[in-house]
């Protein structure tokens, strides 16, 4: 008979416990069965583990000796099977998939290309303001896949077992109301902008602010931002006229609204693809890639202004995936 783990278990049990009788509770066994195994082990090992008084059981020196290499085994044998048993739900057939996404267009995509390749299963999203509180939820297994995003100079965080994909990387867009009179040029000038009333997102969640502010300053002035706002109410805080934003390129006008170019493209937004490296996506990541990536152009053909900048710029950015 060879001493397996579960031995080592038994052993640590009984000196937890401080008696076999507590010990064989709490292992759901009977006493005497314990009793028996203690036996077969210590004969196993070639020495007595416990002496047995009227007050518990207490390790011998031979027994203290048993137990420091045994605690000092089991964490890592138990964090091996819990490696190991995440690993293995990850690469076995997903029923069930989790999408987090920041505000950007690549959300609809990836859920399209997902089901296309894993129709059986329960697709859900969450969306969420900050890429690095879904990369997080990422890493923990709580997300199969999340659609990301950053700067130039502020890219994500690296998370082991995470891979971060670039899907394209474009131009900040100047956002203004349909009647402000630089909707009427062809380019906005950042300058100009920034003699405007501005609404722009929280400070917490991204960098989103940060960035802008800092490319902002390279000008020698910094958004004046009464309103602070994200998402619909962002809009229309610029719709009633009353400040200006930026947006991704691929944002579409809407009635009173006005998406414009920046006359330089001082600014630029990467759009990012996360999973697990031994996730179930992993082995289907280069066709999810492609089906992203498709719907990504056509996503820029829709957006007016973004396919007319893209006619003007036929070779700056764009699309990186495969």
């Amino acid at each position: 008979m060879d001493l397996e783990v579960r031995h080592l278990r038994v052993v640590c049990a009984i000196a937890d416990a401080g008696s076999l009788t507590r010990a064989a509770a709490s292992l759901g066994m009977t006493q005497p069965g314990l009793s028996a195994q203690l036996r077969r082990i210590e004969a196993m090992l070639g020495g007595t583990l416990f002496d047995r008084r009227q007050a518990g059981a207490v390790a011998t020196p031979f027994g203290e000796l048993v137990l420091d290499r045994a605690r000092g085994v089991l964490p890592g044998i138990d964090g091996l099977l819990a490696d190991t048993a995440r690993a293995a739900r990850r690469m076995s057939a997903c029923d069930r998939v989790r999408i987090g996404s920041v505000g950007a267009p690549l959300l609809g995509h990836l859920v399209l290309a997902v089901r296309a390749l894993l129709p059986a299963a329960e697709v859900t999203t969450r969306c969420h303001y900050s890429p690095v509180t879904l990369l997080d939820e990422l890493s923990a297994d709580r997300l199969e896949a999340a659609v990301l995003g950053d700067h130039p100079d502020q890219e994500l965080p690296r998370r082991e077992g995470v891979v971060l994909q670039p899907i394209a990387t474009e131009p900040v867009f100047a956002l203004l109301p349909a009647a402000h009179p630089l909707a009427a040029r062809d380019e906005v000038p950042l300058t100009e902008l920034l003699e405007e009333d501005w609404a722009v997102p929280r400070p917490d969640g991204d960098r989103t602010r940060e960035y802008w502010s800092s490319v902002c300053a390279l000008t020698g002035r910094r958004p004046l931002a009464p309103y602070e706002a994200e998402g619909r109410q962002l809009i229309e805080l610029v719709r009633a006229g009353l400040a200006v934003s930026l947006c991704q390129a691929t944002f579409v006008e809407a009635p009173g609204i006005a998406v414009r170019p920046l006359a330089g493209n001082p600014l630029w937004y990467r759009h990012i693809l996360a999973w697990h490296h031994d996730g179930p996506l992993a082995p289907r990541s280069a066709d999810i890639l492609r089906g992203v990536a498709a719907g990504y152009r056509d996503t820029c053909a829709a957006a007016p202004a973004y396919a007319r900048w893209r006619a003007r710029h036929p070779h700056t950015a764009g699309p990186t995936a495969p």
